[in-house]
């Protein structure tokens, strides 16, 4: 027994050394049992240990046991679940990631479970079948868990059981399935399917798509549209666009098979009506037409109309051109289209690489008649008869573009689409995005060149009548000038400079090149190089270019050079006596010289004692005189050194030996220090100058003023001083005055005769300044912080100084400006009554006009914000304080602005509420006026704060230092409220009683007194009762209900509106706080439905006054009945037609009292009907064709019905509801033609009492009560 062979999955067997005390015993040794003999047992292979097989567990027995290894497995999957739900815990808290977690333990159960069976724990080796679902299993939990997914397990459960146990008690008092009654299919029956045969039509082209042919579209495909057809054959008739040749294409019915297959490809399956496009390959340019299309029953096709031209692809170039050209030259380019005519060219034009626009033009060529030229109205384009389609033919059109080149630098001709008659556009702008520039320049898109300016050439400062001179033997540059526009441009561009030549002895008598005159080129690679000559002669410039274009000699453009000859100089000198002492005074040199003027003699002048003064005298003609009076007396001796003239410099005369010398006693004399010869005053002031006086003291000064033909002398006496000032009266006269030096005597007595004269230029009136106006006043308006300028109107000489201050701030310091310009401005960046104090010129001061030296700058007024005047606002403590409102009440705040519309107001919102935290929220608007309105929030209670912090307007944006913030204040009370204070009782009264009132304590909240509207509705009367009680001295009160208003049954007395003593309204809605009232003597019965008439599936429904449980008795088919109620309610589902009548009931308190009653309902069976006697009646028409539907009723006349017709049903594809119509019948039959295509159902039907419609919206029964007045 203990040997028998086990499952893996049972228990192990007891070891051998266990059952045999540890002594290996003989297993297959023969033993007797019963003293009889038996055959020995095959023998069974031994458990063997860890290491003698792999049939064993992974960890032996005799380490731990098989149970503890499974409770080990079990406590490890314990552990894993509490690490599971800690995932989930974590996930909940901390939104981590759902698909990390799920992978993960999706893993360890993965290990886990296909792990555990490689342990060989007995009871835990599962087939793979077993740990495949436990796998699945675990890991639909995973994902459960780990995507937060809810799993309503009580819905589900309820749900099931609704599924399984769906019962209601009938009026026969048995329990039925409303499902069955409610959804009952067999009240409508039947439903008539109508086919219209199709009929097929065919169409090339629809679309009117242009297509072209050329090397990179070999071929295209040509859309031919069936509809309701399945063509075998197509013919198409192409006319040739060389030839004017037609020919008939026929597309095979395998060919055709091959592309109807293509384009189902691009359908759905289950739409086999919808149009299909065939396309087919065509190779060839031409005009086609669809000329026959044969379907599968032989029958030609309907053809709509349409030719479809397959033309060469447009295309255009740019014949080549040089790539240099010269200012002023034409463009001269052309431009080749090819294609059908009319075409569309587009090109642009890059100048120095700026866009200058795109250019279109259409190019037709003469005496084209195209049907493509006009607006199609039709799809054929030529007649059968007379098929004329050389108008379709590629043409080709050259493109003059002639036009001015004004603009040197590159310029580029680009080729960007073109257009041919029939639609298609060759766009070579993308092409040219796909394609390298060398690919775009090979396929002569574009013309690109370089404009170069034209050079030329001038003399400058030589001509025949103003030779250049030049020292023999010396070289100089011939002053030729060369004019660019780019000067960078002659380094990379070499010039070519032209000139003729004719040496001076050689030129004709009239001063012209003689015939063997020369001519020399120049190469000029640098701005400032220039052509060097030497030779004396006549320079002529001849031409001048660069490497690119031909240039212009202009006037002076011949130069004559000639050596002048070497300068030289000779002197005599006689002295100069005085005439009253006889002494020596000086030396008159006279000079004659010779050479080109003007002469430079440099000679040295030396005093006895003194040093040597080097001295410079310039000769401006051949011949000169030189005074030698020094002021000082002495020995004074002169050397002249050198001479040089206007060619030669420092021409050496010491070989001359030419020395002067000689004493000298100078005469009295006088001049003045300032040696300019004129000076400037001003009127009415007086002019002081200084003279130096020479000889020996003292003098005697004589001078004279003359002005205006008048001549006044003046003499003064004694001057010990060599330095004298003389000051003249103030000059009260403008004009010029000459001051002269008249005479001068010294210590000898000789009288010494002066020339020297000062012109004195008085001004004939002072500077003036004053403010200009602007738009003809003196004053301005300004934005705040804004500088402006004050124009200024001054006379006189600049520069001017002038003084202005700013009257609105006396303290503030007098600001000075230097201006240049009579109409200048003095600029200013502060308001106020600016004023002129004084001004000054270059020379004199000035004055101010008295009716301009103000100028008044005001600031444009800052936008400001305030609250408008209202008796519903005051202001106190710095803030506008609003009448107090009402929660939920409607108000608004009037608000003015001031400034420059339109105004952006930006402002906070504070409602600290009675109870809670305070709220904080931002709020803007914009005003278009100086008024607005915000509404004031009050749909929550509490102290409101309204800060208006941020003001803009059109000029001028917010500034925190100008606006102060706005501050409104609003209370807003909070609503009052009443309630019962005991909610959700029910209130139980007796009919029978004496004629008191009911009372029902109720609460308030608010200020009283209160006034109070209650409702007290019964639950059968749509109406309620209104009661309305004023003046409530105190928030708890006891409701006083009247008698009179309750009626038998139960009510529901509920808050209907509260108002308290501050105005304060709550009005009440469906939710409104209510309590129950019954009022019963004896157990009542009253319908919750009152009317009478109901209908099968219909439920009927009672309420029931009085103490469970009541007894209903009521009698069905003239059956009595009795019916047990524990609640107040009773229900019972109409099964099936007949008389419903309540007789009597009673409850718990009354006993066997019975409350008599005769309530009696009509139950109605449904109206049904049929189509075509109940059955599907399929009628095939054709198109024009008609048929009948024979409707019948069952019910109660009359009949209204409803019916549809929908798509037919096809496999895949659910019907679609075309149309819907309305129909009524006073018989119990009712026939209809019908001629559309569709499937008719009957979807809705009622009857006099009844309606059933099989198109319900969710929650809704079958069928409804039907009332006709």
């Amino acid at each position: 027994m203990n040997d028998t062979p086990r499952l893996r999955s049972a228990y192990p067997s007891t070891p051998p050394s266990a059952r045999n005390g540890g002594n290996g015993g003989n297993y297959n040794q023969a033993s007797t049992v019963g003293g009889g003999p038996t055959r020995p047992l095959v023998p069974l292979p031994t458990q063997t240990g860890p290491g003698n097989g792999a049939t064993g567990p992974v960890i032996p027995f005799d380490i731990v046991d098989a149970p503890s290894q499974r409770l080990y497995a079990l406590a490890f999957y314990a552990g894993l679940l509490l690490w599971r739900c800690h995932d989930y815990w974590t996930l909940l808290s901390n939104e981590s990631d759902s698909l990390t977690l799920f992978m993960k333990w999706v893993i360890i159960d993965g290990i886990f479970l296909f792990g555990l069976p490689g342990l060989k724990i007995p009871w835990l080796e599962w087939s793979s079948s077993t740990m495949t679902m436990l796998f699945l299993t675990h890991a639909f939990i995973d994902g459960l868990l780990m995507f937060r997914i809810p799993v309503p397990l009580e819905g589900w459960l309820v749900a099931l059981t609704k599924i399984m146990y769906d019962r209601e008690l009938s009026v026969s008092e048995r329990r039925v399935k409303p499902a069955a009654i409610l959804h009952n299919s067999s009240l409508i029956l039947g439903k008539q399917i109508i086919h219209i045969l199709p009929e097929g039509s065919a169409i090339l082209n629809p679309s009117h798509t242009p297509f072209c042919l050329d090397s990179t579209r070999p071929s295209i495909q040509l859309p031919i549209r069936i509809n309701q057809t399945n063509p075998v054959m197509i013919e198409l008739l192409r006319f040739d666009l060389d030839s004017n040749l037609n020919e008939t294409l026929v597309i095979p019915a395998k060919e055709i098979k091959r592309m109807k297959k293509q384009a189902e490809k691009s359908h759905a399956k289950n739409d086999p009506n919808s149009p299909r496009v065939l396309n087919w390959s065509v190779k060839k340019t031409g005009l086609y037409r669809l000329q026959k299309v044969v379907d599968e029953s032989k029958l030609e096709v309907q053809r709509i109309s349409s030719d479809t031209l397959v033309v060469a692809c447009p295309r255009a170039s740019v014949k080549a051109g040089p790539a240099d050209r010269c200012k002023g030259e034409l463009s001269d380019l052309v431009l080749e289209v090819y294609g059908t005519p009319p075409l569309k060219l587009k090109y642009s034009k890059l100048i120095n690489k700026e866009d200058h626009g795109v250019s279109f033009q259409t190019l037709q060529p003469e005496n084209l008649v195209s049907p493509l030229a006009r607006q199609r109205t039709s799809g054929a384009l030529i007649s059968t008869d007379r098929a004329d389609v050389s108008w379709a033919r590629s043409q080709r059109v050259e493109v003059p573009l002639n036009e001015t080149l004004s603009t040197i630098g590159g310029w580029l001709y680009s080729i960007e689409e073109v257009h041919d008659a029939c639609g298609n556009v060759v766009n070579y702008t993308q092409r040219h995005e796909a394609k390298e520039r060398s690919a775009y320049k090979a396929a002569r898109l574009e013309q690109g060149f370089v404009v170069h300016e034209r050079p030329r050439a001038v003399l400058e400062g030589c001509d025949p009548q103003n030779p250049l001179k030049i020292a023999e033997m010396e070289s100089t540059v011939l002053p030729v000038r060369l004019r660019f526009t780019d000067q960078t441009d002659i380094t990379h561009n070499p010039h070519t400079l032209s000139y003729l030549f004719t040496p001076q002895s050689k030129l004709e008598a009239n001063g012209e090149h003689a015939a063997d005159a020369t001519t020399q080129e120049f190469t000029i690679k640098d701005v400032h190089q220039r052509p060097r000559i030497q030779l004396p002669g006549l320079y002529t410039l001849r031409s001048v270019s660069s490497s690119f274009c031909s240039g212009e000699i202009l006037e002076p453009a011949s130069c004559v050079l000639v050596n002048p000859p070497e300068p030289d100089l000779s002197i005599t000198a006689e002295k100069i006596y005085d005439k009253c002492a006889g002494s020596s005074i000086g030396l008159v040199v006279d000079l004659d010289l010779i050479g080109t003027p003007p002469f430079h003699v440099r000679y040295n002048s030396h005093r006895e004692g003194g040093r040597v003064v080097p001295k410079l005298v310039t000769v401006e003609r051949l011949r000169g005189q030189l005074e030698l009076k020094p002021q000082e007396a002495g020995h004074y001796t002169y050397e002249f050194l050198d001479v040089g003239d206007a060619v030669y410099v420092g021409h050496s005369l010491k070989h001359k030996n030419l020395v002067l010398e000689q004493d000298v006693k100078p005469p009295a004399s006088a001049r003045f220090f300032d040696v300019r010869p004129k000076r400037r005053a001003c009127i009415e002031e007086p002019v002081s100058l200084d003279v130096k006086l020479l000889g020996e003291g003292p003098w005697i000064l004589e001078y004279e003023l003359v002005h205006g033909g008048k001549r006044r002398k003046h003499k003064i006496q004694d001057i010990q001083s060599n330095d004298y000032t003389i000051v003249t009266d103030p000059l009260v006269n403008g004009g010029e005055y000459s001051l002269a030096l008249v005479s001068v005597t010294d210590k000898s007595g000789c009288k010494v005769f002066l020339e020297q004269e000062v012109k004195i230029e008085v001004r004939r009136q002072r500077p003036k300044a004053a403010f200009g106006q602007l738009e003809n006043k003196w004053t301005t308006l300004t934005l705040e912080g804004k500088s402006i300028k004050l124009p200024l109107r001054l006379t006189g000489e600049p520069q001017w100084t002038v003084s202005f201050r700013n009257l609105d701030h006396p303290t503030a310091p007098v600001r000075r400006e230097k201006l240049q310009y009579p109409n200048d401005v003095l600029e200013v960046n502060a308001p106020g009554v600016y004023e002129i104090v004084e001004v000054h010129d270059a020379v004199c001061p000035g004055s101010v006009d008295d009716s301009a030296n103000t100028f008044e700058v005001s600031w444009i007024a800052r936008p400001n914000i305030k609250v408008a005047d209202s008796v519903t606002v005051e202001y106190r403590e710095q803030k506008h304080v609003k009448t107090e409102v009402c929660e939920g009440a409607e108000d608004s705040l009037e608000l003015t602005l001031s400034g420059t519309p339109p105004y952006h107001v930006k402002y906070e919102q504070r409602l600290k509420p009675d109870r809670g935290s305070v709220s904080l929220s931002k709020k803007e608007f914009t005003a278009g006026l100086g008024a607005a309105s915000i509404r004031m929030e009050t749909s929550q209670a509490g102290l409101y704060e309204y800060k208006f912090s941020e003001l803009s307007d059109h000029l001028y944006d917010h500034d925190s230092r100008s606006n102060s913030p706005l501050l409104v204040q609003q209370r807003v009370n909070p609503r009052p409220s009443g309630s019962f204070r005991d909610v959700g009782k029910t209130y139980t009264f007796c009919k029978d009683e004496d004629e008191t009132d009911e009372i029902i304590p109720l609460t308030f909240s608010g200020i009283a007194p209160f006034h109070l509207e209650v409702a007290i509705k019964q639950h059968t009367v749509l109406k309620p009762e209104i009661i309305n009680i004023p003046l409530i001295d105190s928030k708890h009160y006891d409701l006083h209900i009247p008698h009179r208003v309750l009626a038998l049954g139960s009510h529901t007395v509920s808050f209907r509106t509260v108002r308290d003593a501050r105005g304060c309204k709550c009005k009440y809605g469906d939710d409104a706080p209510h309590v129950q009232v019954n009022v019963a003597d004896i157990p009542a019965i009253s319908p919750l439905d009152s009317h009478i008439d109901f209908c099968v599936g219909d439920r009927i429904s009672y309420t029931l006054s009085g103490k469970p449980p009541f007894n209903v008795f009521y009698t069905f088919e003239n059956t009595a009945r009795k019916a047990t109620i524990t609640t107040t309610n009773f229900r019972r589902i109409a099964e099936k037609p007949g008389n419903f009548t309540i007789t009597a009931i009673s409850d718990g308190a009354s006993g066997t009292c019975k409350a008599r009653t005769n309530i009696t309902k009509l139950i109605h069976e449904m109206p049904s009907v049929k189509i075509s006697k109940g059955k599907t009646a399929v009628v095939d028409l054709h198109e024009g064709g008609e048929t009948q539907i024979l409707f019948e009723f069952g019910g109660t006349p009359p009949f209204e019905f409803t019916y549809t017709r929908s798509t037919n049903a096809q496999k895949g594809k659910r019907s679609v509801i075309i149309e819907t119509k309305q129909e009524t019948s006073y018989e119990y039959s009712k026939t209809i033609r019908a001629s559309d295509e569709g499937t008719y159902e009957v979807v809705a039907i009622r009857d006099k009492f009844c309606a059933f419609s099989t198109q319900r919206a969710p929650g809704k029964t079958g069928q409804k009560l039907l009332q006709y007045r």
